[in-house]
């Protein structure tokens, strides 16, 4: 994965930095709630939506399954349609095809459709390295980029700003992209967008090349499909000359009929709409409309490695809605640069330490970056249980054990700094095994119970320094039972 964000601190010294933002936690407060009260009306209008999100889960794993045959037959459909397909094992191999590409067209500028995939390479700062210069066109991004921050956000990449930080950039920043804001620009939202289409209006006219993501690939026909509330992508879509679309592998869809699920479960779990105001699909290329070169880009980059993983396998079902982040109560409090990846939020804390590995500080904390409360699965439009996953990545940073890295097989060693942990699950392992001595040590500690400290000692503390430790009962379960019942039936 990209290295945009290497050098980022373990999730919680950065989140314990965020949390003392009070305009931050404002601003993701006020949009995470609008956005999952909308999103709650929009879901509650679809009687068979339990249907739908079980068909989604059904349609995924089947074509995961089954990728390797979904993905060479992509390949012969797109080709067949007058494109170029692209395979790209990593980062770097597809920042290299995608900047080769647009160095043989003679251009150094190109405009961008909204894309996870491309930010997750570090696309935009492959292509400035090599000369190219690459300009987002969602407001968002745009936001993003001309502020010269990070995404936060998987659908509002500039949630953690508000409208008048907003117009602040654009007032210091539009000058030296291209056309400056008016002198007299307001935070009003009308102004701001209408400040933002003038900006990129000119980009849209000029730019001979596009490049983009995808939100679905139609294996039996090689359609791509991009859905956006702007139509800025129609524009980078049919505009250009040349168009090249980097997309994950786990994007693919077997059926064209199989969109008629997605379609009407991701708008109504992302921007809490019916349908999409812009959906757009293009099969290859025509003489007659659009992009005259169309070059596919197919990106694994970890996701090979993920879908070795039994139990992991199931984020490659994500569709980018971002639901699970709107009713995230850990990431409403720190927000997404703490995640340190384009991934943020619950999806993030499971996506990013498989595709990169959990071998830095900021992926080894990931898989702790959550409360468990489970809201992020009920939510989501494809039943990713994603405190099953967290629970089994933890296991795999305190323990080690095999994992697939490079497509090859490997044992990991267990991360640092989680010694006592280990220590402490192999003596429960223990006594849980021994019914007499955990029998001996429920009495013990309910006998000596006045005596327990508030807070855990020693690597203990972290733990318990936001957390009561449980008052133990004043005698075991078992005693109780015993004593109550008179040992009829009892517990052995």
């Amino acid at each position: 994965m990209s290295g945009t964000f290497v050098g980022m601190p373990a999730f919680p010294r950065a989140a314990r930095e965020a949390v003392r933002n009070t305009t931050l936690r404002g601003n993701l407060r006020h949009a995470t709630h609008t956005i999952r009260d909308k999103r709650a009306r929009a879901v509650a209008e679809l009687d068979d939506w339990a249907v739908l999100r079980e068909a989604g889960k059904q349609i995924k794993d089947h074509t995961l399954r089954h990728l390797d045959r979904y993905l060479v037959q992509v390949e012969e459909a797109v080709t067949a349609a007058g494109g170029t397909v692209h395979w790209a094992a990593d980062a770097d191999e597809a920042n290299d095809i995608v900047a080769r590409l647009v160095e043989e067209t003679g251009e150094s500028e190109v405009v961008k459709v909204k894309s996870m995939a491309t930010q997750e390479i570090g696309l935009n700062e492959a292509l400035q390295a090599r000369g190219i210069h690459a300009y987002e066109t969602d407001l968002a991004e745009l936001i993003v980029q001309l502020g010269k921050d990070r995404p936060s956000h998987i659908l509002v990449p500039a949630i953690h700003r508000n409208r008048g930080e907003i117009r602040d950039i654009f007032r210091s920043e539009m000058g030296e992209w291209g056309r400056p804001a008016p002198e007299n620009l307001t935070d009003t939202p009308a102004e701001l967008a209408e400040a933002a289409r003038l900006h990129l209006r000119e980009k849209f006219l000029r730019a001979k090349v596009g490049i983009s993501g995808a939100n679905f690939v139609v294996a039996e026909t090689g359609t791509l499909v991009v859905v956006e509330s702007e139509g800025n992508g129609r524009m980078c879509l049919t505009l250009p000359e040349t168009l090249i679309s980097v997309v994950g592998i786990e994007k693919i869809v077997p059926r064209w009929q199989d969109l008629e699920v997605f379609l009407q479960t991701l708008p109504r779990s992302s921007t809490a709409e019916r349908m999409n105001p812009y959906t757009s699909m293009w099969t290859g290329t025509t003489d007659e409309d659009g992009p005259r070169t169309f070059h596919l880009v197919l990106l694994d980059n970890g996701r090979t490695d993920t879908l070795a993983d039994e139990v992991g396998r199931q984020a490659l079902r994500c569709i980018r809605c971002s639901a699970c982040l709107n009713v995230c109560p850990v990431y409403e409090r720190a927000g997404g640069h703490a995640y340190g990846s384009v991934y943020p939020g619950p999806i993030g804390a499971i996506l990013s330490p498989q595709l990169r590995g959990t071998g830095s500080e900021i992926d080894a904390s990931l898989p702790y970056a959550s409360s468990l409360c489970g809201a992020c699965y009920e939510v989501c439009p494809v039943a990713i249980d994603i405190p099953e996953v967290l629970v089994h990545l933890r296991e795999r940073v305190v323990q080690g054990g095999p994992a697939v890295r490079g497509g090859n097989r490997v044992v990991l060693r267990p991360a640092k700094g989680h010694a006592a942990e280990r220590a402490a699950m192999r003596a429960a392992q223990w006594a849980f095994t021994r019914p007499g001595a955990l029998r001996t040590g429920q009495r013990l500690a309910s006998r000596t119970r006045r005596l327990h400290p508030r807070t855990l000692p020693g690597p203990g503390r972290a733990w318990s320094g936001t957390r009561d430790l449980p008052a133990v009962p004043a005698e075991p379960f078992r005693d109780w039972w015993q004593r109550t019942h008179g040992g009829k039936g009892g517990a052995k």
